[in-house]
């Protein structure tokens, strides 16, 4: 039996064909960027970037308005020195600072990261409007998530105590009552 070959006409066809489609295909990364090459919020929480610091997945937990909150994300240091950053909401409060050391990270909330409790100026479902600042970065405002427990893996997050404004007793000390003079030796 006699081998047929595919005629020249055939191949270059073919070849052409595996071009086109080829260079088509390719022709989608130029007209669409990469996304994982862009910086993005990839949670609920949203993102900001000053300088040398990144803070990722910020976002309040809250029963609601007037309620406890907590301030909920990351904070990384990519530059060289040691950074002080401080969360404000729109309002004038201060949620709180966190000194991020040079190349490190802090976690905000959670059962592991720094707690930064305050009082929910919003609802959850609405926006707060937050502004991070670092002296050597600047500052800018973001309107932040407010999220309640209805997410599973917020359900533990939400605080139930807000941030501590007096001093409380010692336990078994009852700060009502008057200090007892301790006796003293005299001479004589």
């Amino acid at each position: 039996m006699a081998r047929v070959r595919p005629s020249l006409h055939l191949r270059l066809s073919a070849t052409v064909a595996v071009a086109l489609v080829g260079a088509g295909l390719a022709g989608c990364s130029a007209t669409n960027p990469i996304t994982t090459q862009e910086p993005y919020a990839a949670s609920d929480g949203v993102r900001v970037g000053l300088g040398d610091l990144t803070a990722e997945n910020l976002l309040v937990l809250t029963a609601g308005e007037g309620e406890p909150a907590s301030l909920h994300g990351a904070v990384r240091n990519r530059g060289g020195e040691d950074l002080e950053v401080t969360f404000t909401l729109e309002d004038g409060t201060e949620v709180g600072t966190v000194e991020v050391a040079a190349g490190d990270g802090v976690l905000l909330g959670g059962t592991d990261g720094e707690q930064l409790l305050f009082t929910a100026t919003d609802v959850p479902g609405a926006t707060t409007d937050l502004t991070v600042a670092t002296a050597s970065g600047g500052s800018e405002t973001v309107p932040v998530p407010v999220l309640d427990g209805t997410l599973p893996e917020y359900a533990d997050e939400v605080p139930t105590e807000g941030p501590s404004t007096t001093p409380s007793a010692p336990t078994g000390v009852d700060p009502t009552l008057e200090p007892t003079p301790t006796p003293t030796a005299t001479e004589g």
